[in-house]
């Protein structure tokens, strides 16, 4: 469900400047120019609809940050937004328990806004860790964390962090001091990196006193960043976000090299870099499959190549849902793999032939007009501890099926037809 912002602000101007913002992170801005008109737009609505409030420091009838107070006890995550950059202003928001504030003095902040608020809905899938035995600091620093929306693990020990890493695959930041009771805050650090890399999972240090020394420390062991004690609010969070980013950037980077643009299905190489690395020793029993469209230069011949990308895309889609359970991949044009990893060729034969009907059946749109399309399948399962070995016998299998009239499985040269 696409959730909504209240937007309160002190005059329609920069509603609507900040409604934009709102809309650009695909969220439903509510907006308000004043408390009173804001308290009435809230009642109207479920208060569960609502990811968080933007809200001015200064309105009209709330000259004093109430409506910051009206939007906390609903529960709404408040960012504030407030036109004084002093130093008083901002203690009398940052006392307040808000997600964070955000001066109007340029555009630069409110590209910051729009950041932020794509981040609220991320960080509700992503993990930080804080591992301490500083009973104040640690809780200060979840406070923080949960305003934003992260789902936060609390650690005494090295090994508690350890422990949750293996069971969570959601986790993007390690936050750790230095003085832990069961190993120093910087063999920590060195042990994570020797199953996580910096690319996979941040890691920042915290220390006081030693700061000086410590970062370097931190740093040299392989932690991506480091805060001094005492922190100020904004600083942690922005380091925090900026950490966490980085992560997910690289992520989306590895995602586009190994993904089928078109399909959204791993493409050839992550295929064999998933078979060779993360299977490295091939089952005794195991299957590939090759999977052929027929004619299917008819239909961008026919319909047009938008038309051949509908299919594509529907296909792609067909095989995700009935073989999720195993490795499938685009190999191009319109040939695709399916390697079952722990399943003979019998298993394989079963499963694809119920593809083959589906797809068969499976009415596709197209431009103003329904195709229907049809695969041949070739299927190996021979002991082999090489893949292309197997690639080369199902696209054998698959050659026999396409000269035996299409629309068939071939499997130890022995036809499927339907």
């Amino acid at each position: 469900m696409q959730q909504h912002v209240l937007v309160i602000e002190n005059n329609h101007t920069n509603v609507d400047i900040v409604s934009k913002l709102v809309r650009k992170a695909g969220l439903i801005p509510v907006g308000a120019s004043s408390l009173t008109e804001a308290k009435v737009r809230f009642a109207n609505r479920v208060p569960e609809q609502f990811l968080c409030a933007v809200v001015a420091y200064v309105l009209p009838d709330a000259k004093q940050g109430e409506a910051i107070d009206f939007t906390i006890e609903a529960y709404i995550p408040t960012i504030v937004t407030t036109e004084n950059l002093d130093a008083c202003t901002r203690d009398k928001v940052l006392s307040r328990d808000v997600v964070d504030y955000i001066p109007k003095e340029n555009a630069q902040n409110y590209d910051y806004l729009n950041r932020l608020l794509a981040r609220l809905e991320k960080n509700k899938s992503t993990g930080v860790i804080v591992v301490s035995t500083h009973r104040v600091q640690r809780k200060h620093m979840i406070s923080l964390l949960i305003r934003h929306n992260f789902v936060v693990y609390d650690c005494l020990t090295a090994h508690d962090a350890m422990r949750l890493l293996s069971q969570h695959q959601h986790i993007r930041l390690v936050i750790t001091d230095n003085q832990l009771p069961d190993m120093s805050g910087t063999y920590f650090v060195s042990s994570l990196r020797k199953a996580f890399s910096k690319e996979q999972l941040a890691i920042m240090g915290i220390a006081g006193g030693q700061g000086m020394l410590m970062s370097a420390h931190f740093i040299k062991s392989g932690a991506n960043d480091f805060l001094r004690l005492p922190f100020c609010h904004e600083e942690f969070l922005c380091r925090v976000m900026q950490n966490v980013e980085y992560i997910e950037s690289v992520e989306a980077i590895r995602r586009a090299a190994n993904t089928d643009y078109l399909t959204g299905l791993p493409n050839r190489r992550h295929f064999f870099y998933t078979v060779t690395v993360k299977h490295q020793t091939l089952s005794n029993s195991h299957a590939l499959a090759l999977i052929d469209l027929d004619h299917f230069k008819r239909i961008n011949d026919t319909y047009g190549h938008d038309a051949g990308d509908s299919v594509l895309k529907t296909v792609g889609r067909l095989l995700e849902d009935a073989f999720s359970e195993h490795i499938v991949a685009r190999f191009g044009g319109e040939e695709f793999c399916v390697y079952f990893p722990y399943h003979d060729g019998r298993y394989a034969k079963d499963q694809l032939d119920a593809f083959r009907v589906t797809l068969e059946k499976q009415a596709i749109l197209v431009t103003d007009a329904t195709v229907n399309v049809t695969c041949s399948i070739g299927i190996a399962d021979h002991t082999t501890q090489s893949i292309e070995e197997l690639l080369s016998a199902a696209d054998r299998q698959l050659y026999s099926a396409k000269n035996n009239g299409r629309n068939q499985i071939s499997y130890n040269t022995t036809p499927l037809a339907g």
